[in-house]
C-alpha cells in the first residue's frame, strides 16, 4: 500500500498514517446520503426531536415511512441514515430494552441503552468482517431521577448527552443556530422545546414546511411527573406549532 493513503480506506481495521479510519469516516458520510436534516432540543419538562418527512417514490404509501420509533414506551428514537440499517440498529435497541425488562423488572435507563449501542456500534470498527452501521441514533426519555435526556449514537461508537443536538445534511448550520438560540441555557418549556426544534429545521433549510412534510417525536413529565411516555405528534398538533411560528416572525 501506499502511504499516500490510497488502500487504507479499503480495510476498517487498518489505520491510515495519518490515524484515520476511512471506512468510519465513509459511514459518517453515508448518513448524509440519506438528504435529511434532524434536529432535537431538551426543555426543562420534555424532549423533543424533530425531522423531514421525504418519501422517494410518489408510489410509495407515506404512513410506511418513518424515521421515528418507538423502542419502549418511554423512548423515542430517531435514526438519521441509511433506512436498511435503520431497521437493523432498531431493531437492536428493541431487543436490549426488552432484555433488561426481563433481566432487571423495570424500563430500562436511556443512557444505559445509549451506552449499549454505542458499545456495539465501537466493535464494528475493530472486525474486518462486520461493517459500521450508516446511521446516527438519537434517544429521548424522561429518568425518573435525572429528569429529561437526550443522547446521540453514531457510527464509531461514540455517545453523549446532549442539550440540543443535530444531524445530516445542515448538521453544522443547525449547531451554529442551536447554540446562539440556547446560549443563555434557557430552561425551555414543552412548547418552547418543539417551537425551537421546528423552527431550526426551517431556518437552516430555509423552507416553509407543512405539517406532512415533518416527523416530531416527543416525552413529557406531566406536572405530577407522570405520563413521561413517547409519542409522535400528529399532523394537526405539528400543524399548529407551524402557525405558532409563522405569527411569532
Amino acid at each position: 500500500m501506499s502511504r499516500g493513503g490510497s488502500g487504507y480506506d479499503r480495510h476498517i481495521t487498518i489505520f491510515s498514517p495519518e490515524g484515520r479510519l476511512f471506512q468510519v469516516e465513509y459511514a459518517f458520510k453515508a448518513v448524509r446520503t440519506a438528504g435529511v436534516t434532524s434536529i432535537a432540543v431538551r426543555g426543562k419538562d420534555s424532549v423533543v426531536f424533530v425531522t423531514q418527512k421525504k418519501v422517494q417514490d410518489k408510489l410509495i404509501d407515506p404512513t410506511s415511512v418513518t424515521r421515528l420509533f418507538k423502542i419502549t414506551k418511554y423512548i423515542g428514537m430517531l435514526v438519521t441514515g441509511l433506512q436498511a440499517d435503520t431497521r437493523a440498529i432498531v431493531q437492536q435497541a428493541r431487543q436490549q430494552a426488552a432484555d433488561f425488562r426481563f433481566k432487571f423488572g423495570y424500563e430500562v435507563p436511556v443512557d444505559y441503552l445509549a451506552r449499549v449501542l454505542a458499545d456495539k456500534a465501537q466493535v464494528y470498527t475493530q472486525h474486518a468482517y462486520m461493517r459500521p452501521l450508516g446511521v446516527i441514533s438519537m434517544l429521548i426519555g424522561i429518568d425518573e431521577e435525572r429528569g429529561p435526556q437526550l443522547f446521540k449514537v453514531d457510527p464509531a461508537g461514540y455517545f453523549v448527552g446532549y442539550k440540543a443536538t443535530s444531524v445530516g445534511v445542515k448538521e453544522t448550520e443547525a449547531h451554529n443556530f442551536l447554540e446562539k438560540k440556547l446560549k443563555s441555557n434557557p430552561a425551555l418549556s414543552y412548547d418552547e422545546a418543539v417551537t425551537t426544534a421546528i423552527a431550526a429545521l426551517q431556518g437552516v433549510l430555509s423552507e416553509e414546511f407543512k405539517a406532512s412534510d415533518l416527523e416530531v417525536g416527543v416525552v413529557r413529565s406531566g406536572p405530577d411527573g407522570s405520563d413521561r411516555a413517547f409519542r409522535v405528534l400528529s399532523n394537526e398538533e405539528v400543524d399548529h406549532f407551524l402557525t405558532v411560528i409563522s405569527e411569532r416572525d
